[in-house]
Order: C-alpha cells, then structure tokens, then sequence
C-alpha cells in the first residue's frame, strides 16, 4: 500500500494500531500517493472526486450515500504552529463507511484517537460519532486559546503605537470566521446523520449519543458566534486606542520641544556677534539664564491654564 497507511483494530473498547486480526476493521491513509489513490478508487469503489475532497481543506462537510458504503466529510481544526502567525486553520477528512471495515483519508498526520471518548467504543458507528465528538471538542479547545490570545494582544493594544498587534488581532477574527463556517457545516453534516439514523443502522444508543452531539456543536456554534461578535465590534475601538496613544505620543515630543525652544530662542538672541545691552554687566550671564528659566516657567504656567 505505501508508508502512509496506518491500520486499527477496536480491542478492548479501545482502538490500537495493529493487533492480531486480518484484515485490520480500520485503515487510515495519510496524504495517499497515487497508487494509494488508485487502490481506493479502484479496488474499494470510492469515488475519485469524494477521494479528493477529503484532502481539499476548503471542501465542506457533506455525507453521501454510496452502493456499498457511506462517505462521510468532516471538518476539523489544524494542529497549530508558531509560524501561522495567529491563523487557526481548518482541514477535512474523510471517512468511508463499510459494512467491516473503516476506511479514513487525511491529508496530515494528527492524533486521531485520543482522548478519554475513545475508551469505549463498541462498533464503528460508534468510532463514527466519536470522530465527530472529538472534532467538535476540538474546536472548543481552540476556541478558548483564541480567547486567551485575544485578551493578551487587547492588552498590549492598549498600550502599543505598533499596527502589530491590531494585524495579529485581525488574524485572529479571520480564523473566527473560518471556524464558524467549518462548525455549521459540521452541524449540517450531524443533522444529516441524524435524519438517516435508520437508513445508517445505529443502535439507540447511538442515536441518543447523536442527539447530545447535536447539543455539543450547537453549544460550539454559539461560542464561536460570540467570540467572533465580540472581537469584530471592539476591533474599530483598538484601532483608536492605538491612534491615540500616537497622539499622546507626538502631543508629548511637542510640548518637549517647544519647551526647548524657548530658552533657546531668549539664549541665542544674546548671542549673536552684535553689541547687546547687558554685555559688559557683570551678572550678564545669570541675568540671560534668568530669562530663559522666566520664559519656561511662563509657558508651563500657559500651558497649564490653557490645558493644552
């Protein structure tokens, strides 16, 4: 088959790679070649444009229906990395139901079974459901780093000239926005399963754990709804806190510079090459520093009255 190809079998309530039985229940295929591609089109009967869809990080979550098995598209968020640079991505995989046998298409390597909902699982409908369960409390998780960051740079904001933190901040409502859109297509995807809960063939307790997924994404939807609102309605905000600390900024180098001027103006006019009227006066020297500190304590006192 090629490198990429992982097998799982369901021991114990728990899925581990490998194990004793042949065939493998579960087969996962990490960014297939083309060989990989043609033994699943090919040999499992999956269909070629499904096939590519699973690895298409812009594809939405669908479930299709197919003479010998259910193809199924999730979303999921991406693993993150320093060098995003604040963007959560979204990917897709893909599952392929049989009647024996599970077959799953990623386009990256993630941990796919972790997580204490994956220590009982009965049936691969049951594995199913689970998959969409850890997507959703994925998202959740992420979710709640992405408040976190946003509180970090609003403070930093607060204090920051710097457009940085306000592109970090924009970043950071762009992955909001593709998260939302990946969580309602997951809800579509749920309800779809919950409608052919039948037509799929899962157990009651299945379909009362598809209900409580319903809840759980739902729950999602809304967080990531007010996450978004909120870091969208506070954005124009940020934006004038930062151009007014600009403002603060050069409103201080100017009441510095000015405050130099001065002295420096009543200075430099008793020292140009001309005859002045105190220049043979003994305390002409102090008298000229005298003026200069009158003429600084004159403008702070302007300054002060005219609340400049």
């Amino acid at each position: 088959m090629g490198a990429m190809r992982k097998d799982y079998q369901i021991s114990g309530c728990k899925i581990v790679e490998g194990g004793s039985s042949e065939p493998y229940p579960i087969w996962v295929f990490i960014d297939p070649d083309k060989d990989e591609k043609r033994y699943l089109v090919e040999e499992l009967k999956i269909d070629e444009h499904t096939l590519n869809s699973s690895l298409d990080p812009d594809e939405l979550a669908r479930l299709e229906f197919e003479p010998d098995h259910i193809a199924l598209i999730y979303k999921r968020p991406k693993n993150y990395s320093g060098k995003d640079q604040f963007l959560f991505k979204t990917g897709s995989s893909g599952v392929f139901l049989f009647k024996d046998r599970m077959v799953m298409v990623l386009s990256e390597d993630i941990p796919l079974f972790d997580g204490k909902q994956f220590t009982r699982v009965v049936a691969l409908n049951d594995l199913l459901l689970k998959l969409l369960f850890r997507s959703v409390y994925h998202f959740l998780e992420h979710l709640k780093i992405i408040s976190m960051i946003s509180d970090e740079l609003e403070q930093k904001v607060n204090t920051s000239m710097e457009n940085k933190y306000l592109i970090n901040m924009f970043t950071l409502e762009k992955s909001l926005v593709y998260y939302l859109n990946a969580i309602n297509s997951n809800s579509m995807l749920i309800e779809k399963l919950k409608m052919n809960a039948v037509k799929i063939g899962f157990t009651p307790e299945e379909t009362e754990f598809l209900d409580d997924l319903v809840i759980e994404n739902n729950q999602c939807i809304k967080q990531a709804e007010i996450y978004s609102n909120i870091l969208a309605s506070l954005m124009d905000a940020r934006v004038s806190i930062v151009s007014n600390n600009l403002n603060i900024l050069i409103k201080t180098l100017n009441i510095i510079t000015i405050a130099i001027m001065v002295p420096t103006l009543v200075v430099s006019a008793f020292s140009m090459n001309v005859k002045i009227p105190i220049a043979y006066h003994p305390q002409a020297f102090w008298m000229i520093m005298g003026m200069a500190t009158v003429s600084v304590i004159s403008l702070m006192i302007l300054w002060y009255y005219k609340r400049w």
